[in-house]
């Protein structure tokens, strides 16, 4: 590491840093009596707050999603962008799921159609934006549509139905309710069996 003067420097032999040559005996008293390297990534960190320099950036954790164990420094950077439990978006539908479920969910849900309301054929949604980007609105004659355009959709512009948005808690609520509801029956049954059937 250079200098911005005409003054030698020294290295350090506790911290490996370039200090002015008048100043390295003072730097290394202060540096190895209040400095140590981190045995981890070799920073130089306050003996003080060595343990918790340790426990925050490189202590072992699991992450709660896929319970893959990980540096904490790395937690958040592996639950925003790298965990295949992390949930993520479905760019056609916008239903969230997992990412490791999205490839195999985009592959079925791109395939299907909406109609074009400028050359009202039916296009798949993988394909939306390449032909709205060259769509010049006019229906070609040699173009098969892939299903006929039906005249009431013609009429209204070719809107179709929007399907549901679905929110992870509302989807869970509706299994808790069904699994409730799966319950009750079974104790009813349960109970009318050990009764004896009603005559």
């Amino acid at each position: 590491m250079a200098i911005a003067s005409d003054e030698t420097t020294r290295i350090c032999d506790h911290c490996d840093r370039a200090i002015p040559s008048s100043n390295v005996d003072l730097h290394y008293a202060h540096c190895s009596r209040n400095l140590e390297k981190c045995k981890v990534c070799g920073d130089m960190v306050p003996k003080k707050r060595a343990e918790e320099h340790f426990l925050n950036t490189h202590a072992p954790v699991t992450c709660s999603l896929c319970s893959e164990t990980m540096e904490r420094e790395i937690l958040a950077i592996h639950k925003g962008e790298n965990c295949p439990q992390r949930i993520v978006t479905c760019e056609f539908c916008e239903f969230p799921l997992s990412a490791i479920d999205l490839a195999e969910h985009q592959e079925v849900c791109g395939n299907r159609t909406e109609l074009c309301h400028l050359c009202n054929r039916y296009i798949r949604l993988r394909e939306r934006y390449n032909h709205e980007s060259r769509c010049n609105g006019i229906l070609e004659d040699n173009v098969v549509s892939s299903r006929d355009v039906r005249p009431a959709e013609r009429e209204q512009g070719g809107q179709r139905r929007q399907p549901p948005e679905y929110s992870r808690s509302r989807l869970l609520l509706t299994i808790a309710i069904a699994g409730i509801a799966v319950l009750l029956g079974s104790l009813f049954f349960h109970k009318t069996m050990e009764t004896g059937p009603v005559i």
